[in-house]
């Protein structure tokens, strides 16, 4: 019997050794989790034994128990390394289509040949569909897919509209011949300008200016005279609350504006002796003015019935901070929008702490593509090891409980950052010392009962 009992606490610190030797040789592996051998004694008795006097029959090894402590956090460059912090998993199938899930909490992903974000198995990360908003459409794990980044962010968008907002100099003198002398190459016959990029249908860009002229203050008192160029090219104002064309042959509207040379019909714009907005020629039902079509103005082929109104934001209820003013100050545009989009391209990926994936484009759009699934389990040392830093549900884990990322028992997500080993080496290596000494007891053990045995069948 005192064999046996030698031999199974051999067999005890062997398995000590083991777990401990893999614990070491993980210590760099990222979301590695570290192990513990877990032992318990061996006792049998029969109903009417002694229990004074049994000794026991060893010891057996009850579990190799993984311990899912917090890893520290490691910091990189790439945006696609992440890692938790707190409880949940990362999900994954090894294909599109696959119900095969896997649950890891090693961070290290990429985008493969197709624009999937995958781990270094190719394993497909999964997360949940988004609305517009960026909030999650639904958070169940039957409705998770693989998270894939676009590299274009659709077709572009042509301008229809430019917001304009800035403060026209009230000290500003009143040019002589204006407008009949205006020539967008010659400074000298215009007060202020500002120029916007606009886009057409094909994305391809345009500078729209605005050029302002301040009118005879004798005659129009607090008026001011715009006129407008798409690339350099004077460009007619119309009031398109006409709908007719007019003998000039401007399509869709007349000129009810002020006129400079070559007939280019312009707007005026009028302010109160207070430097508030008040009045505009020509005003649209929406306060806007507006340009002619392009088809002068567009050679690439783009839709030449683009047009671009010109939103001053006029309050005819009095002040309004989105109009423009004219004070005694310098010329100042304080905004300058426009809603054209031109082709964007991918320049970056911004993940939340909240799991959401936005994706930036060059045309200065972004765009949520999903939201990163964690996954929760009610007994995490359940979890099935499979390898590659990787576990898979059992009976004894319970069910996988997805959710989002910072909501709930759920951790935070950290983009740009890798979770490392929760091996703490120091400890390792001291249990490496204490399961060798066991080993070398318990052989001690076996060759003290060698030697009994082998002098009781020396007895005559």
């Amino acid at each position: 019997m005192s064999f046996n009992i030698a031999l199974s606490g051999l067999n005890a610190a062997q398995k000590d050794l083991d777990v401990t030797s893999n614990n070491i040789a993980n210590v760099n592996t990222v979301g590695f989790k570290e192990s513990r051998a877990e032992f318990v004694d061996v006792y049998a008795a029969s109903l009417l034994a002694s229990g004074k006097t049994k000794v026991g029959d060893g010891v057996l090894t009850a579990d190799v128990a993984q311990q899912f402590s917090q890893g520290s956090i490691q910091f990189t460059n790439n945006a696609l390394d992440l890692a938790v912090t707190g409880n949940g998993f990362f999900a994954t199938v090894p294909e599109l289509g696959s119900l095969e899930t896997s649950y890891t909490r090693a961070g290290q992903f990429k985008l493969n040949s197709d624009n999937f974000v995958v781990n270094s198995q190719g394993g497909h990360l999964l997360g949940f569909p988004v609305n517009p908003d960026g909030s999650s459409a639904s958070v169940s794990l039957s409705t998770a897919e693989p998270i894939r980044i676009p590299t274009a962010s659709g077709a572009p968008t042509k301008t229809s509209e430019v917001d304009v907002r800035m403060n026209l100099p009230a000290g500003d003198s009143y040019i002589a011949g204006a407008p009949g002398n205006f020539d967008p190459d010659d400074p000298l016959t215009f007060n202020n300008s500002t120029s916007v990029t606009i886009f057409d249908s094909l994305g391809d860009s345009h500078v729209m200016t605005y050029f302002f002229i301040k009118d005879d203050p004798s005659v129009n008192p607090n008026q001011w005279m715009l006129f407008a160029a798409v690339d350099g090219k004077p460009i007619n104002l119309v009031d398109d609350s006409t709908a007719p064309p007019s003998p000039t042959g401007i399509t869709g509207g007349t000129v009810s504006g002020p006129l400079a040379p070559g007939g280019v019909g312009g707007a005026r714009l009028e302010f109160d002796a207070s430097g508030d907005f008040i009045a505009q020629i020509p005003t649209l039902a929406d306060g806007g003015i507006i340009t002619e079509d392009f088809t002068n103005h567009l050679p690439n082929g783009a839709d030449t019935t683009q047009r671009v109104q010109i939103d001053f934001n006029l309050d005819p209820t009095g002040p309004n901070p989105n109009e423009p003013t004219q004070f005694a100050s310098n010329f100042e545009v304080t905004a300058l929008n426009q809603d054209g989009l031109a082709v964007g391209r991918l320049t970056g990926i911004d993940i939340g702490t909240d799991g959401l994936v936005r994706a930036t484009y060059s045309n200065g759009t972004s765009q949520p593509l999903s939201r990163i699934a964690m996954v929760n389990f009610a007994n995490e040392q359940g979890l099935t090891q499979i390898g590659n830093t990787n576990w898979k549900e059992s009976i004894v884990s319970g069910e996988a409980l997805a959710g989002e990322a910072g909501s709930g028992t759920f951790g935070t997500i950290n983009s740009s950052a890798l979770e490392q080993s929760n091996v703490n080496l120091t400890t390792e290596l001291i249990d490496l010392i204490s399961a060798q000494r066991n080993f070398q007891a318990n052989s001690r053990a076996l060759e003290v009962d060698n030697q009994l045995n082998q002098t009781i069948l020396q007895i005559r």
